[in-house]
């Protein structure tokens, strides 16, 4: 007998983690980080469904931080295990956890000279350098398309899930040996279609449990093609007018997509060559990693490889490593084109531009996908007329533009078709990562088709037989 304890994720969208347990065994599916209030990210980021000594193996499904962000706290806490993951997804985590751990202690340090002044104890980070080093070196690459034994009794093999680079969702089997079908299929993040750069996700396999995601299950989203329209349309109107645009953009995934459309534009003559600065460095390191994997490349990505001899670059982008280049830019006066992380404003030097851009009606600040609920990001999308950045309130004169189009994720008539072969084979469909209102439509509309669709809780347990 085993069974799935949900935690993260589960009527929220950030801080993924789902646990299997077999026997007295545990395995999580993916430990992401919650993002959302301060309060209530602090005490979610430092508590734990099961002690960490107990979790035999963790088994991820991609690096974003949502999903692996909490993986050095649990090496912090106790955790010895294997890691698994694409090979991809090791190289990306290895940037991105040590960057993590950065911004915890740099946080941690800026909070801690407020509390001083107030006379109150400081307070630790959530993790350390040494934490996301361990965790790093836990971390076992396997490909796609290969079972592997997770633990005894536990079978996994990964598959393309086309949401960002080294993707994967997770195919699970009870036993010794896997058989035709699936015991349980992890989605992880679902992608899109006719995404550049990556290839399309590959069906849903048969499967008696499916817990998918469902971060778009109530929208019916742009194509990708017709986000491509809008964000060259925004670019010509701000350069026309003098102004700058400025995108927040996730490092990983999201930068590079952007920025092979730029390159496409401009390498067309549709666009004119202004300077597209790339402001972060991990988005520069993570561009590295996206130039070592071209095993995972659609066929239009390895033909400009082919024909260029390089993605993700021309004479236009300029990546920035250097934090005086970064201040820099905002002395410039020219039109030009700011890509910089985090992708919901919550951290990093695309605040820094915010504060420095919005109030300049010239400028347009683009929003290229999802936005979590209480995020900067949230704010300027629904449309705020004023925003507080660094304890200071800035009035919102820049134009700001919304599209989903780009976003990796799947929409609600992307995940219907890949969950429709599953009729009368699937018992259950376990909706997660998703805000409640996004979930309830696309069960909804699962039950009208004959599925069980259920909306799993923080702390609710299922049955697998």
């Amino acid at each position: 007998m085993a069974e799935i304890l949900f935690h993260g994720a589960a009527g929220e969208v950030t801080g993924s983690m789902h646990l299997i347990r077999i026997e007295d065994r545990w395995v999580a599916l993916d430990c992401g980080m919650f993002q959302g209030r301060r309060s209530e990210s602090e005490e979610k980021n430092r508590t734990w469904p099961v002690p960490p000594q107990e979790i035999a193996a963790v088994v991820l499904s991609h690096a974003h931080i949502d999903h692996t962000g909490k993986l050095p706290r649990l090496a912090r806490d106790g955790f010895e295990g294997p890691v698994y993951c694409t090979p991809a997804t090791r190289d990306l985590c290895a940037l991105m956890l040590p960057d993590s751990a950065h911004i915890q202690q740099e946080d941690v340090q800026y909070v801690n000279k407020k509390r001083k002044r107030r006379g109150l104890p400081p307070i630790e980070p959530l993790y350390e350098d040494a934490d996301a080093d361990k965790i790093v070196s836990l971390m076992q690459s396997i490909p796609y398309g290969r079972w592997f034994q997770v633990i005894p009794g536990l079978l996994a093999r990964y598959q393309e899930a086309g949401h960002m680079l080294g993707s994967a969702g997770v195919e699970l089997a009870f036993g010794k040996h896997a058989g035709n079908n699936a015991s349980l299929f992890f989605t992880g993040d679902v992608g899109r279609r006719d995404k550049p750069i990556l290839r399309d996700p590959a069906g849903f396999p048969q499967c008696e449990t499916l817990i998918c995601e469902s971060t778009y299950g109530a929208r019916v989203n742009e194509s990708v093609g017709d986000a491509r329209v809008i964000l060259e349309e925004v670019v010509k109107r701000t350069v026309d007018r003098g102004g700058k645009v400025i995108i927040p953009a996730f490092s990983v995934g999201r930068t590079q997509t952007i920025v092979y459309y730029l390159q496409e534009m401009m390498d067309a003559g549709r666009l004119p060559c202004i300077p597209v600065y790339v402001d972060s460095p991990l988005s520069v390191n993570a561009t590295e990693v996206f130039r070592m994997h071209p095993e995972v490349y659609d066929r239009d990505a390895r033909a400009l490889q082919l024909r260029t001899g390089e993605i993700l670059r021309n004479q236009c982008m300029i990546y920035i490593r250097d934090v005086e280049q970064s201040k820099a830019l905002h002395g410039r006066r020219e039109p030009s084109i700011i890509i910089s992380s985090s992708g919901m404003c919550e951290a990093g030097r695309i605040r820094h531009h915010l504060k420095n851009n919005i109030r300049d009606s010239r400028n347009t600040v683009f929003i290229p996908g999802y936005q979590a609920a209480h995020t900067l990001g949230r704010r300027l999308a629904d449309g705020a007329d004023e925003v507080r950045i660094f304890h200071e309130e800035f009035r919102v004169e820049a134009e700001v533009v919304q599209v989903h189009g780009f976003s990796g994720h799947a929409d609600q008539a992307d995940l219907l078709r890949m969950i429709e072969p599953l009729r009368g084979v699937a018992k259950r469909i376990l909706l997660v990562h998703g805000e409640d209102e996004q979930r309830q439509v696309l069960a909804d509309l699962l039950r009208d088709r004959g599925f069980n669709a259920e909306l799993p809780t923080p702390g609710m347990r299922v049955a697998l037989s």
